[in-house]
């Protein structure tokens, strides 16, 4: 792929993610999914389309594509979500809130989850990603008030 495919890859990646998760939450959700019990998100533009399929809430799991046309080009999967003992129901929306204001800062140098740090009252987002859209890894984590709450692993390329 040619850097100026790169550079549109990243910028729809953007933009999908600030239109799908991070900007709607599971408002986004497409209402005949894939995989009965999954949530499925989409965004289109052009010929590149994006699919992001996950299960679960407190623990989930999921998969991110883009398509150009009928061919997968890039994919992230991804697993994660709030440390043992959360459960109050507030507690998890005010996580989740806060996780998607974080993923809204999103940049096309690292399209993959969120900006390096975010903060806000006492939450922290640390995201620690190592490599470029091509091919990385990483791991993100919101900390409230010193204490861990949420931790995500992710990976993933071009596929090639």
């Amino acid at each position: 792929m040619d850097s100026a495919s790169t550079a549109r890859l990243s910028a729809f990646l953007v933009e999908a993610k600030r239109r799908t998760y991070a900007g709607l939450d599971d408002d986004a959700t497409v209402p005949a999914q894939i995989f009965p019990g999954s949530k499925q998100l989409e965004y289109r533009e052009g010929d590149l389309s994006y699919p992001d399929i996950y299960f679960g809430m407190n623990y989930f799991v999921g998969q991110e594509v883009v398509q150009a046309g009928e061919r997968v080009i890039w994919s992230m999967s991804y697993a994660g979500g709030l440390s043992p003992g959360i459960s109050d129901r507030r507690e998890v929306l005010a996580i989740y809130a806060f996780l998607r204001k974080a993923l809204l800062g999103i940049g096309a140098e690292r399209p993959f989850r969120g900006p390096l740090q975010f903060e806000e009252g006492d939450f922290r987002y640390l995201n620690a990603p190592e490599g470029d859209v091509s091919e990385f890894h990483g791991e993100e984590q919101i900390f409230r008030a010193g204490t861990r709450a949420y931790r995500l692993r992710y990976g993933g390329g071009i596929i090639r």
